[in-house]
């Protein structure tokens, strides 16, 4: 890494890869690790890389970092930021489309388990059971809506063709977008999930989606419908999709994102049992896990990095009202 006073605080944990992304796309930029300064370095510390919150920077107070403007998430959510503890006059980015080849493929992998019967199935395998076959569905000619039609949106468009899907997507004003064939503004949601045969639901959390999709909406959806979420658990009714799966035992849900998350004990918890249903699929938040992930998502972050300090606008700046009293 260059030597001299450091232009960016790295406030990820400490490994390898981040030192040789830091060296191959900031080469004249000195960079140093959080856990290994104190306040007394930072005078000259423009940007920060944040990785985990709880983790990495709990103690961290950005006021202690006088000449910060731009804050690069190492994640694409940002809901779990402080974002009282950053000055107004720092800007915030996501890493957008840092993990989205990975969770788009993890969340096509959810509706294929759950359109296929693939749990149902595995357990007359393992049974010795060889009929009746589990009740099979399917992705060919059906007709998919994804919510939140970002980086990772198109993504699971983009996997979708070669099943034949029809692609309906859901932005915030509806503007038209490639992959889609049509497109609804965040205020029609309701309208938007009533033509999927499987809602994909990719959106951030904010104050606008947080329990957005609510009884109301889930019986919008077709009683035979199958609902994906890799985005965030609560932008979903915890008790109200509990319910209808209980009502509507041929909707099916497919998750990897919950309504508490444990990361540092480890632990998924629910309020309802939902996680024993038989007709939900289940995984540990864990489509970002992969092995080629860290370098694709640390190329995508410090490219933004890269745009800051060579003085153009980052990418994927956040509007801090949005995530104003979601913590």
């Amino acid at each position: 890494m260059v030597g001299g006073p450091p232009r960016l605080l790295l406030a990820v944990r400490r490994r390898e890869a981040v030192g040789a992304a830091a060296a191959k796309y900031l080469p004249e930029v000195p960079v140093c690790f959080l856990e290994e300064t104190t306040p007394a370095d930072w005078g000259s510390v423009e940007a920060v890389l944040l990785g985990s919150v709880a983790r990495e920077a709990r103690e961290w107070d950005p006021r202690s970092v006088p000449k910060l403007r731009f804050v690069q998430r190492a994640f694409t959510g940002v809901d779990d930021l402080p974002f009282d503890r950053f000055p107004a006059s720092v800007e915030i980015a996501g890493n957008v489309g840092g993990y989205a080849p990975f969770v788009a493929e993890h969340a096509v992998a959810l509706a294929l388990a759950a359109t296929r019967s693939l749990v149902t199935a595995h357990a007359q395998v393992v049974a010795g059971r060889l009929r009746p076959p589990p009740e099979n569905r399917t992705l060919w000619h059906r007709t998919a809506v994804i919510l939140g039609y970002g980086e990772i949106g198109r993504a699971i468009a983009t996997r979708l063709r070669g099943f034949e899907t029809r692609v309906v997507g859901l932005n915030r004003t509806g503007s038209p977008a490639d992959g889609a064939e049509r497109m609804f503004s965040a205020d029609r949601l309701r309208e938007a999930v009533a033509l999927g045969d499987v809602v994909f639901d990719a959106r951030p959390l904010t104050r606008a989606t947080r329990g957005s999709i609510g009884a109301a909406e889930l019986g919008a959806m077709p009683a035979r419908g199958i609902f994906v979420n890799v985005g965030r658990g609560a932008t979903v009714d915890e008790e109200a999709l509990y319910r209808h799966l209980l009502a509507h035992p041929e909707f099916r849900a497919a998750l990897d994102v919950w309504w508490d998350e444990g990361f540092g004990a480890g632990v998924l918890e629910t309020r309802f049992p939902i996680r024993t249903l038989p007709n939900v699929i289940g995984t540990p938040h864990s489509a970002g896990f992969a092995p080629p992930v860290e370098e694709h998502a640390l190329r995508t972050a410090f490219e933004n990095l890269a745009r800051f300090f060579a003085g153009e606008a980052p990418r994927h700046r956040v509007d801090r009202s949005e995530y104003v009293g979601l913590r």
